[in-house]
């Protein structure tokens, strides 16, 4: 509706917006999640996480409203249907920039339970937002390199550990387990880092998901693999709050976890982890060759 207004000036207007719409959301947030705290009664808190769920699928709301004001996007989408908010999922998505957790919650918001990101453990500093995903039990986990790892072995499976944690809070609400499974957005120079050998993604890190579904496997109703692609090349946050994206393609496609990946053991058992990482490999496969047909049916375009 705004976008007669120069991008500069939509953009301050949406970062406003933005704001305002966080600051606004948090305190009733931190107060149900102060009460939540100070009653450890199981039947309470279930009631208080579903309140909390809606103050932040309230806050999801207030910004796709914001995002159609400052813009005209174009959303190309297929398969968006089918999900529920009685049953859990696992989700997961190839990752190009950080409007694509906006892109996600901007589709599925009110359409399944709210999405749990894992996040890094340093995201929690982040003023106020950090705090809010702590209140809504976000997993934020501490990532260690091989190097230090080798110097302090006694770290080792520290991230099982937080992803059980977390996953044992999620057995008694409903609840969407989000992961990129690259772990990281895509760059080119990442994507040569890595040597990867797929075109249009980095390589898949399988260790996050098997511990989920080491955790939780019985109670996730399926895998929800979702495909994302910008025409006109991998958009900033700015360029989002200035109302520049103008056509975003999402495919969801809804799979069954094989029944021999529930409970399976990750770290210990190596013909599972072989088996779980060809199938995880097949999925980037797969997900590889839709990005090339996306891409030759959707041209790269001018911002």
């Amino acid at each position: 509706m705004l976008h007669f207004l120069p991008a500069p000036l939509r953009g301050l207007l949406a970062s406003l917006l933005l704001a305002l719409n966080t600051l606004i959301c948090c305190w009733p947030l931190f107060a149900v999640a102060l009460l939540k705290l100070l009653l450890p009664i199981a039947p309470i808190q279930r009631a208080l996480r579903f309140v909390m769920h809606g103050i932040a699928e309230f806050w999801i709301g207030t910004n796709k409203f914001w995002m159609k004001l400052v813009g005209q996007t174009h959303w190309d989408v297929e398969e968006l249907s089918g999900f529920d908010k009685q049953h859990s999922y696992l989700v997961t998505s190839n990752h190009q920039s950080w409007v694509d957790i906006l892109v996600l919650q901007y589709l599925l918001n009110r359409r399944m339970p709210l999405l749990k990101f894992f996040l890094k453990q340093e995201l929690i500093w982040v003023p106020v937002i950090g705090l809010c995903w702590w209140a809504l039990e976000f997993p934020f986990m501490k990532r260690f390199s091989k190097e230090y790892l080798a110097k302090h072995p006694e770290k080792r499976g520290q991230d099982l550990a937080t992803t059980r944690k977390a996953c044992e809070r999620y057995k008694t609400n409903p609840v969407s387990v989000f992961n990129f499974l690259e772990g990281t957005r895509l760059s080119p120079a990442k994507h040569a880092q890595q040597q990867s050998p797929f075109k249009h993604l980095l390589k898949p890190k399988a260790g996050g998901i098997a511990f989920v579904l080491d955790a939780m496997g019985e109670q996730l109703h399926s895998l929800v693999n979702v495909t994302i692609h910008y025409p006109q090349g991998n958009p900033g946050f700015w360029d989002l709050l200035c109302g520049r994206v103008n056509q975003v393609v999402v495919r969801f496609e809804e799979l069954q976890i094989p029944a021999e990946f529930i409970g399976g053991n990750y770290d210990q058992d190596e013909a599972y982890r072989l088996q779980f990482q060809q199938w995880v490999n097949q999925l980037w496969l797969d997900k590889d060759a839709q990005l090339e047909a996306l891409k030759q049916r959707y041209p790269a375009k001018p911002a």
